[in-house]
């Protein structure tokens, strides 16, 4: 391998490449973290709305974020073969095929809201304002979903600094129109709930503009076969499905399964509902690094494998994991150290933080082994292989559903002990991806 390859699979490289992402996720959950920190001094019952509404809204942001996963795979391999103008064409038209995406979605969605979380839940009061928060927070996919073939570009160029800057001024706009339109501060008037809900989309539409004024000015177009289009090309679109699909449908059962057990949880009641969102938020922040990691995976296993380096596929693998390892223990011993600290950020009752500790114990512990388990498990996706990671990725979530029926609906077990159903998840996860790459010929599959 050539000097050059070498440093784009070293360690410093892997942290250069990851760093950008990590803050790019970062913006993109602060969205969520930021709802639950403000509305959780509003009270519980917006907290527990917001957990509900803004995770349906997050099942169809997933099907975005997978097809994305897809285009970012090829347009990998495409700059690693030195194809840079088919870079171009994919992200024009996966933009054009995610914006598509998104009215339907969106029309859809407005019309089954309401009916399909009355199936769902028992509490009324519950129930209208989950109704109130994701009718306004569904108008972000229109921005959203073209916002991850964006980041999907950059990440596969390797040239991820901008995600940085993206990841700034989203968390910027969100925290500001957060704290605006849910207090009503600055003039405007008192929205609670809706207003978190309103700051969340604003923030992804700024986030969306940074995107096409930076890629406009800084970005040689020409290289990349950059280009304003809307006429559909299904060649295109069918080549990129082909990877994605799989991703898609990947990317969505979690979620999905997600929201049944925060469903699961309403039913043991409202306290416990804004316990669970309390920890799912600051679970979601600790399992940045791991995602962000896991990204770099996707990246440099196919970059790596258009350059012809598929030798080298399981050390990238291997070198990543480790990384990935030590960021979660460090991460998982802060929160574990100081959980009271934390809790305290989004609520203010002393008997509600008590509660959330022995939860917050067993979401570390999750992403201990998720770190490990998510590394190996995307490599599979980064070497093209998504139809045996979508197997996977379902026989774990089997599992993960039994679980969750047994220990919340049967059981009717305390949060922490639901909560368990993460470190099975990520434990099998990590045993079937482990073995897949060990006796599996997935060398053969080209994209």
């Amino acid at each position: 391998m050539a000097a050059g390859a070498v440093d784009m699979y070293s360690k410093k490289n892997i942290i250069k490449v990851s760093y950008p992402i990590f803050l790019g996720l970062l913006a993109q959950n602060i969205i969520n973290v930021t709802d639950t920190a403000f509305l959780g001094h509003v009270g519980e019952v917006e907290l527990g709305a917001s957990a509900i509404g803004g995770l349906y809204y997050i099942c169809f942001f997933t099907l975005a974020f997978g097809f994305s996963i897809g285009a970012q795979i090829l347009m990998s391999r495409r700059n690693g073969e030195g194809n840079y103008r088919k870079i171009g064409d994919i992200l024009s038209q996966g933009s054009l095929f995610t914006l598509l995406m998104a009215f339907c979605l969106l029309a859809v969605s407005l019309v089954t809201a309401r009916p399909f979380m009355r199936l769902m839940l028992s509490s009324e009061t519950i129930l209208e304002a989950s109704v109130a928060f994701f009718s306004v927070r569904v108008w972000g996919l229109l921005f959203s979903f073209v916002n991850t073939m964006f980041r999907a570009f950059y990440v596969s160029i390797t040239r991820t600094k901008v995600l940085t800057l993206n990841a700034i001024v989203m968390a910027v706009i969100n925290v500001v129109l957060d704290y605006a339109f849910i207090f009503g501060k600055f003039g405007l008037p008192e929205m609670g709930l809706e207003g978190a809900a309103l700051a969340s989309v604003m923030a992804e539409a700024g986030s969306l503009a940074f995107f096409f004024i930076y890629t406009r000015k800084t970005v040689d177009c020409g290289k990349y076969g950059l280009r304003l289009s809307f006429k559909m090309d299904m060649s295109v679109i069918r080549s990129i499905l082909g990877v994605s699909v799989f991703m898609m449908l990947q990317q969505f059962i979690p979620l999905a399964t997600w929201f049944v057990f925060f469903l699961a949880i309403e039913h043991l009641g409202q306290t416990q509902l804004a316990i669970a969102n309390v920890v799912r938020s600051i679970y979601i922040l600790m399992l940045i690094p791991v995602q962000a990691l896991s990204t770099t995976v996707n990246t440099l296993v196919s970059n790596a494998i258009g350059a012809g380096h598929i030798d080298k596929v399981m050390g990238i693998i291997s070198r990543i994991m480790k990384i990935s390892l030590v960021f979660a223990i460090i991460c998982a011993v802060a929160v574990t150290g100081f959980p009271e600290l934390l809790l305290s950020i989004y609520t203010e009752s002393a008997s509600l933080i008590e509660a959330a500790v022995p939860s917050v114990w067993v979401v570390a512990a999750a992403l201990v082994v998720a770190s490990v388990s998510n590394i190996y498990f995307n490599g599979i996706s980064g070497t093209g292989n998504t139809k045996p990671a979508l197997v996977i990725e379902l026989s774990c979530q089997v599992l993960y559903a039994a679980y969750i029926i047994f220990s919340c609906m049967v059981m009717k077990w305390p949060v922490a002990a639901c909560f368990g159903c993460e470190i099975i998840y990520y434990f099998t996860l990590f045993i079937i991806s482990i073995m897949y790459l060990k006796f599996y010929n997935w060398k053969k599959v080209r994209i």
